[in-house]
């Protein structure tokens, strides 16, 4: 596609610089709180449909060399032991108020915030319980999950961001796949402050078209970067997905798929930073192989990940504000003891761990933004690269592809990404025999599946 890889090691500066202030934003400046999760059928969101199998089955606790440490396992073995100071980290808060002072005495008077989003072509069919049946990117006059996300945590934060410079990526879409991600504007300039890129993410998603698999490898790799590039300062990364890590039907029992090795050994050599990962999981799910990165991966550091399951939160039968609240402290809770946990190691404001020197992809479409010659940064104008937009965009599930690239993607099978379409439902909807043979609801429209046909 003529688009460097994010793989190439380049001096890059991700330093946040500036004195930009995004006090003044407030929610209804953008949509009041008329949220979609108030309406009745909302609020008894139903539980995930039992298609996905029982969670010990289908995502069984890591193995080989991620198995949780046994306690009569010697201090000398080959593989380092998760510091247990550090690790489980109580929920000790009640309020987002409590998480705030809790941030203060823990000295974090200043911190960054990095954005990733699922651009994954799950999104499409994801929404079907939680968001009336749209697509999680659907844009209208409501907020869809990702930007709900965006502003609850980004109004939470704001007051320790002392530039309120946010550097936004998305990845999963037709020109990252699992491999890369791209950046908001083409110089990679950060966003100023969540109300841009509130306003970006809007931009942005009529040009994507949506695909996969997911790996949160290349985000968190993208992360640890920019934690380096900024010497060493704390930042908090916050990932927005409506789905957990790909894992293939052909993954046998006990195994990791390639997308979770390589997302998991990306959370360990995270610990060596000064930087948490929270992790907010929207739509339908489900959550089973998140909820076991939240509490089970060893060999790190200090514990730095944090799961929170929005869409179940934000279906609970109580006012708006309270709503968001609970999932700011969900989200933040483990903040305070994790920023302790790198003053206590050494690793905040050092850079004594060697980033993977990721350099993010433009976005995927023209005409944005400046280029110019010299060095690139955030703060300042440096990508050079053109990119041709593409003439055929794929975000409603209804639209007709009008590109090659779209029909070829609409040949895949919706689940593996990987092999054609080769067997049909009653329902008409369409997978490849190895993904479709044990499934019991129809993974577009969940419809109980009676019949099979396959395609030649």
């Amino acid at each position: 596609m003529g688009l460097r890889s994010s793989r190439e090691a380049s001096p890059r500066s991700f330093r946040s610089t500036g004195s930009f202030q995004d006090r003044s934003y407030s929610q209804e400046q953008y949509w009041g709180e008329s949220y979609p999760y108030e309406a009745p059928g909302y609020r008894n969101y139903p539980p995930p449909p039992q298609s996905y199998g029982e969670p010990v089955q289908a995502y069984p606790p890591p193995s080989s060399g991620y198995s949780q440490p046994s306690r009569t396992q010697r201090a000398g073995g080959s593989r380092p032991r998760l510091d247990r100071r550090y690790s489980k980290i109580t929920d000790d808060y009640n309020s987002v108020e409590q998480v705030t002072e809790a941030l203060a005495q823990a000295g974090l008077e200043s911190s960054n915030l990095i954005v990733g989003i699922d651009f994954t072509k799950s999104n499409e069919w994801t929404g079907k319980f939680s968001f009336h049946g749209r697509s999680l990117h659907h844009v209208g006059d409501i907020p869809n999950p990702y930007e709900q996300a965006i502003s609850i945590i980004g109004r939470t934060l704001s007051a320790f961001d002392e530039d309120n410079l946010i550097p936004c990526f998305g990845f999963g879409d037709a020109s990252t796949h699992d491999q890369d991600v791209f950046s908001f504007y083409p110089d990679e300039r950060p966003c100023n402050g969540f109300s841009e890129a509130l306003a970006r993410y809007r931009e942005l998603i009529p040009h994507l078209r949506l695909a996969g698999p997911t790996s949160f490898a290349p985000i968190i790799e993208m992360a640890m970067t920019i934690v380096e590039q900024n010497g060493g300062q704390y930042h908090v990364l916050l990932i927005i997905a409506d789905g957990q890590v790909t894992r293939s039907v052909d993954t046998e029992f006990g195994q990791l798929s390639a997308q979770e090795q390589k997302t998991i050994e990306a959370i360990v050599k995270a610990s060596e930073f000064p930087l948490s990962i929270v992790l907010v999981g929207v739509g339908d799910g489900p959550w089973d192989m998140m909820k076991q990165f939240d509490d089970n991966i060893p060999a790190r550091s200090f514990d730095n990940f944090q799961f929170v399951n929005f869409t179940e939160i934000m279906s609970k039968n109580m006012p708006q504000t309270r709503k968001e609240a609970a999932f700011a402290l969900a989200a933040l809770m483990e903040i305070p003891s994790q920023y302790k946990a790198t003053l206590e190691l050494g690793i905040l404001g050092r850079c004594s761990a060697k980033s993977p020197e990721r350099v993010p992809l433009p976005p995927p479409v023209g005409g944005y933004g400046t280029s110019s010659s010299g060095s690139k940064s955030f703060q300042s104008t440096s990508f050079q690269k053109s990119v041709p937009p593409y003439s055929g965009y794929d975000t409603a599930p209804s639209a007709a592809p009008t590109a090659p690239s779209a029909s070829l993607d609409n040949q895949l099978c919706p689940i593996c990404f990987t092999n054609p379409k080769d067997m049909a439902f009653g329902c008409g909807h369409q997978t490849c025999c190895d993904c479709g043979q044990s499934l019991e609801l129809c993974p577009i429209c969940r419809s109980v599946i009676h019949t099979r046909i396959r395609l030649y």
